[in-house]
């Protein structure tokens, strides 16, 4: 009985645990040091790793341009790692999606700094909604109704927007629904590099936040656009992984084009939710991703209900 016992909260802590690495991390629920690992991309642009989605820091040339902030509390941290990096301030914060793991952070920075988003993602941000499929537990308050406001959006785009010229160029493009309904791509033109955010966050299924606007049906599409349209571009900043090709982008595309064709030939074949998803095996032709039970399932049932309207 005992082995049953301990089995079987083993495997809620396991289910548990599949629902909080899918919206990518929770904060902990004890202190501990908070370190920000830094990778070099190009000699003035930096990876910085740890404490939620991964950070992109563009030293321009009279200031820093951040992109994502990670979790509540690594604003400072963060900061610290910059003045490690260059005496220069920070101007510019652009979050590429609403995801309490990529924009809390803003909250620590100075009033001073503007903050750029895509339109929808400046509306998802002032509600801060839970996203599909992700225990409320794990998400924490909504850190912009704490600060009174501070670190929301001071500009927003619809469809494209540039910042500054020349080698200090950063291009904001946005491509329609997908991990949610504001993804914007960040590309540093003069460096052929481009952030991704979550939209792109690893090579698996991704998140499909359909409480703020996420769509399995479009983000195969969404993907395929960007991988047209943006040129010039060979390395990209994911959203929680290593840093990958534009190659990796593209197949990406392919990937949740394949899955959302998988997913209708399930629901036409009149499979439930759970039929479906259990029923569901990798691709061969792509290795290296990993998939698990929980998220196939979520997004099965995200594309049913879309596919149903």
């Amino acid at each position: 009985m005992t082995r049953r016992i301990v089995l079987g909260t083993l495997m809620a802590a396991g289910s548990f645990s599949l629902a909080v690495s899918a919206y990518q991390a929770s904060p902990s629920p004890a202190p501990s040091p908070k370190v920000v690992e830094v990778e070099k991309v190009r000699d003035n642009l930096f990876m910085l790793k740890g404490g939620g989605g991964n950070t992109a820091v563009f030293v321009g040339t009279t200031g820093v341009v951040v992109v994502d902030t990670k979790l509540p509390g690594w604003g400072q941290p963060i900061l610290d790692k910059i003045k490690e990096l260059t005496p220069k301030p920070v101007t510019t914060i652009i979050n590429t999606h609403t995801h309490g793991d990529h924009v809390s952070g803003n909250v620590e920075f100075p009033a001073t700094v503007d903050i750029v988003t895509q339109e929808n993602t400046k509306a998802n941000m002032q509600k801060m909604a839970v996203p599909t499929g992700v225990p409320a537990s794990a998400v924490g308050p909504n850190v912009f109704q704490t600060s009174n406001g501070r670190g929301m959006p001071t500009r927003t785009f619809k469809d494209k927007l540039t910042l500054a010229k020349g080698p200090d160029q950063v291009d904001l493009f946005y491509f329609g629904r997908g991990h949610t309904n504001g993804d914007a791509f960040v590309v540093f033109p003069a460096l052929h590099v481009m952030h991704a955010g979550d939209i792109f966050a690893r090579k698996g299924p991704p998140l499909l936040d359909a409480n703020n606007g996420g769509s399995g049906v479009e983000i195969g599409d969404t993907l395929a656009k960007a991988a047209a349209a943006i040129k010039g571009v060979d390395t990209v900043i994911t959203g929680h992984s290593t840093v990958m090709t534009w190659a990796d982008l593209e197949e990406y595309a392919r990937f949740n084009k394949d899955f959302l064709e998988w997913v209708r030939g399930e629901m036409n074949a009149g499979k439930s939710v759970e039929a479906a998803a259990a029923e569901y095996a990798l691709p061969a032709a792509y290795t290296g991703y990993v998939t698990s039970p929980d998220r196939v399932k979520f997004n099965v049932q995200v594309i049913y209900d879309e596919l149903k309207k």
